[in-house]
């Protein structure tokens, strides 16, 4: 018996390590397993992109391989099929494996044209990605010339995932200057090739060598360095896994530490190849002495959704109204959430467990309401889930293999023989997901939905925050088209008194609006209800459960576009309000909102970091307005501002993922996680996606001495005005953590500054340089920081490694802003030899009230160019004669003396980057 719970207990502390993604992975004996691939439901039927899959990832298995040092290679990978597609008889049923958690996804371009692999990071340096995307025209080779070999770019994108590595190139600046020398943003240096220009111009082109700006020293926006497709420099993947001769990640050695890349920026200008042997996966392997095997595929194709209710309803549940609750979310769940097509079930339980309902399918509404009636209504008895979770298992086998079905299991009681159970879950290859109500639910029951990758809610006896509800809401199918997926639009709630009303507005966008649903839960008795359409036009025909407390109304059709108003009137109770809909368009996809946690646990004094990606398509929304509410067991709430700003807690500004850190322990225990977005006059659906991390698109070669030009990376523009402006409301649940190790109160201050990384320098003038970057908080990206330390020095590993005796700056004026404000500053060095061709490197270090410093900033550099004297102006033959009178300087004067006059007003010039 040890042994087994010796096992499980590894099991469980792997699973934790990989809180940041929802992955399979798992890496065996230098073999990576469980990898997940998943073609997308709008891909159109191409049994050839199986194949395609295939030799990409047989091609990048070797490749891995050697570019680790024999140390990794790819085992197994299983491919997502849609459900649509043809069945084959090699196709079997999904386990574990969903859209949800795919590590790969194949999907059309978005815009069209776009073919470029990327890879979704939302975490620092050294975590894990998202997820990796390709599109089908790359996997086919149509994008050779550009990205090189698929399976090399598929190493590439490997990286970004598994090891949280980043590009060593740079497409918004390809050029820096060095000791007043334009270099080309690659690594290593020793990658040789041209600096040129092709100019083009009435169907006509011609190459030229790049000239440097006059004024900044810098070479012209148009330069591109091609790469000379024949050499013998190995490094790095990084930069271009293309090049043919590049086989390995810069190390420590080759690493080029000046260039303005993401890699310097965000890794604190380490190599590649010093974050990949930091990870967990380096350390626990060691390099291989034969050959692996090829890489083994399993085929998965979606099939038809089947879950089953496994619900509590011992006496703990008679408690604050809980069973009821249960029943209200459960409703929403059956009348809204689940899919049509679904098969569903349910189980019940205290000290034995109950079949309420085997399998039924839901064809329409009849289905439904059948389900809903076998819902508990009396609670009594003690607690076990293991039985609960076995009778459902039982109920799905009756009718089909419980591999890739859902248990949804609720329950608010403490279950001391739960790890009894731990195997069955493991081997049934069902995915459990879990809702822990109130703050004594079983300590354990997270360790089930992380075993199986399901989701795990919280949801405490505060019925005004709708936690039950929103986590039933959440159970949208992780495999069906996003069309058929219930949509949340809104849920708030508020305890009412001396007739008061709870007003507010829903908006309902061109996305969404089929199978709207409008459902209002009350304490002690129906409130007054009014709703208004966006024409003003009164919405009746709620129908009223007095039994559970709740009142819906299905809108016909599709629902109208535009801001619903509503007003509910009550006294002396608590009510809810929650909306949810569909896609308006099997075609057009939907505005989404998905949230998440960084990490499954928090240990304080550690902070936890908030999420929320908000897509259409692949799309992201900018500019809209995110909230996360925060409860902790205790039942207080925290609330918080996400931000896209690419400061503090986010990783990348304006890429649609919203993030903030949250430090503001109060309790031991469970945590639960509602996130709301509203996209109002400046909310945009943006097409032009920042640089992310991807593979270098390749504009041309030298072959044999000779240019040859790839065609130009496409152009992708947001020129559609209904692109430009998004008005829309979403909820989402993003989960829960568990938090420990907090103090009691009070709770000392132990969260220092977060650390600056979006640090910028340029030079003025006359030896002044100015500085911007985002105010770090007091406590990470909360409040004020009480002070700055800025130093610099020429040397940029000096700096970094000894900051503390690097020269400083003298700060006195500068008085720090509050947390995600924008910051400038202006000064003169001193005591440094500052002259043309110098380079500066200059770093900041955030002080709080209780002197926590931050981590020292990403490194910013400046390099001193001052233009050369223009040539003396040679008079022209014309010149001598007789000047005009009463010429007006201001309008006529010549060009040549304009410039004369910007020499002696400019004086010095640099241009300036930001590094790591």
């Amino acid at each position: 018996m040890g042994s087994f719970k010796s096992s499980v207990f590894i099991l469980i502390l792997h699973l934790l390590k990989g809180a940041l993604s929802n992955s399979l992975i798992q890496l065996n004996n230098n073999g990576y397993e469980g990898i997940v691939i998943a073609i997308d439901p709008s891909v159109p039927e191409d049994e050839t992109l199986i194949q395609q899959i295939k030799d990409m990832v047989t091609q990048a298995s070797p490749y891995l391989f050697e570019a680790t040092g024999k140390r990794f290679y790819f085992k197994n990978v299983a491919i997502l099929i849609p459900e649509k597609w043809k069945t084959e008889p090699d196709y079997v049923r999904p386990k574990l494996e969903t859209y949800k958690n795919a590590d790969v996804v194949v999907a059309e371009p978005n815009p069209p044209g776009n073919d470029e692999p990327y890879t979704e990071q939302m975490g620092k340096c050294g975590e894990k990605g998202e997820r990796i995307y390709f599109t089908p025209d790359f996997l086919a080779g149509k994008k050779l010339l550009q990205y090189g070999p698929q399976g090399r770019a598929f190493v590439h994108e490997w990286a970004h995932l598994r090891w949280g590595v980043y590009n060593e190139y740079n497409n918004d600046q390809k050029f820096y200057l060095s000791n007043g020398k334009n270099k080309a943003v690659k690594c290593s240096a020793d990658i040789v090739g041209k600096n040129v220009v092709n100019k083009c111009q009435g169907g006509s082109c011609v190459t030229k060598p790049c000239r440097p700006n006059k004024v900044t020293g810098l070479y012209e926006k148009e330069c591109e360095f091609l790469p000379e497709s024949q050499q013998s420099e190995k490094a790095s993947i990084m930069f271009s896994q293309s090049i043919n001769s590049v086989v390995e990640f810069c190390t420590e050695q080759n690493h080029n530490k000046e260039a303005p890349n993401l890699q310097n920026q965000r890794c604190n200008l380490r190599s590649t190849w010093e974050v990949i042997q930091d990870s967990e996966d380096f350390k626990k392997t060691t390099p291989m002495t034969t050959q692996p095997p090829n890489p083994t595929f399993s085929l998965l194709q979606i099939g038809q959704r089947i879950v089953c209710l496994v619900l509590d309803k011992s006496g703990s549940m008679a408690t604050g109204d809980r069973l009821n609750r249960l029943n209200q979310a459960g409703k929403l769940f059956l009348l809204q959430t689940v899919e049509q097509g679904s098969w569903v079930g349910m189980v019940t339980f205290d000290s034995a467990a109950h079949v309420q309902s085997e399998l039924i399918q839901i064809n329409d509404g009849t289905d439904r309401e059948k389900l809903v009636k076998t819902l508990p209504t009396v609670a009594a008895g003690g607690t076990s889930i293991c039985s609960g979770l076995r009778s459902a298992f039982t109920v799905i086998r009756k009718k089909y293999s419980t591999d890739g079905s859902e248990i949804v299991l609720l329950t608010d009681g403490e279950d001391n023989t739960i790890s009894g159970c731990f195997n069955e879950v493991k081997q049934s290859g069902a995915i459990i997901h879990t809702v822990a109500l109130g703050p004594s639910a079983a300590k354990e029951l997270e360790e089930l939905s992380k075993m199986t990758g399901g989701l795990q809610t919280y949801a405490s006896d505060q019925v005004q925050n709708n936690g039950l509800i929103d986590a039933f809401g959440a159970l949208a199918s992780g495999n069906g088209a996003p069309s058929q997926r219930s949509i949340q639009l809104e849920s708030k709630g508020s305890t009412l008194k001396n007739s008061q009303w709870m007003n507010g507005t829903v908006i309902v966008d061109s996305t969404v609006g089929n199978d709207t649903l409008f459902l209002v839960t009350w304490t002690t008795q129906s409130p007054q209800i009014l709703l208004l359409d966006p024409s003003g036009k009164k919405q009746d025909g709620f129908l009223v459960d007095t039994k559970t407390k709740m009142s819906y109304l299905q809108i016909p059709g599709t629902a109208k576009v535009g801001t619903w108003k509503y007003s509910l009137q009550a006294s002396s109770q608590t009510l809810t309000l929650t909306v949810t809909s569909r896609a308006s368009s099997a075609t057009l996809p939907p505005i989404t909102v998905t949230s998440k946690m960084n990490k499954d646990t928090g240990k304080f004094p550690s902070p936890m970091i908030v999420y929320a990606n908000i897509r259409q398509g692949t799309s992201p929304i900018l500019r809209a307005s995110v909230t996360a509410l925060i409860e902790s067991a205790d039942g207080n709430t925290v609330t918080l501002e996400l931000l896209d700003n690419g400061a503090g807690a986010d990783a990348t500004k304006h890429d649609g993922i919203y993030s903030r850190y949250f430090t503001a322990y109060d309790t031991n225990g469970r945590y639960s996680v509602k996130v709301w977005a509203l996209g109002g006059i400046g909310a945009t659906r943006q097409t032009v996606i920042p640089q992310q991390s991807g593979a270098l698109y390749i504009p041309g070669w030298i072959e044999n001495g000779e240019i040859k030009w790839n065609p130009p990376r496409p152009e992708i523009t947001n020129n559609n005005p209904k692109d430009k402006q998004v008005c829309f409301s979403r909820t989402t649940s993003g989960g829960s953590f568990v938090a420990s190790d907090i103090p009691k109160a009070p709770i000392p201050d132990l969260f220092p500054p977060c650390q600056i990384t979006d640090l910028k320098a340029k030079i003025l003038g006359s030896n002044l340089i100015n500085l911007a970057w985002t105010a770090p908080g007091d406590d990470y990206d909360h409040g004020t920081a009480q002070k700055y330390i800025i130093r610099i020095s020429t040397s940029i590993l000096d700096l970094r490694d000894n900051f503390n005796d690097s020269l400083q700056v003298n700060t006195d004026d500068l008085i720090p802003k509050e947390a995600n404000s924008e910051e400038v500053f202006v000064f003169e060095p001193e005591n440094i030899t500052f002259e043309n061709g110098t380079d500066l490197f200059i770093a900041i270090q955030a002080v709080d009230k209780v002197d926590l410093k931050s981590e020292i900033s990403n490194i910013a550099q400046v390099s001193l160019f001052i233009p050369p004297e223009p040539s003396p102006e040679t008079p022209r033959p014309d010149d001598t004669s007789v000047p005009c009178p009463n010429i007006n300087i201001n309008s006529t004067i010549p060009g040549i003396h304009i410039l004369k006059v910007m020499w002696k007003w400019l004086g010095e010039l640099q241009v300036s980057v930001g590094l790591g």
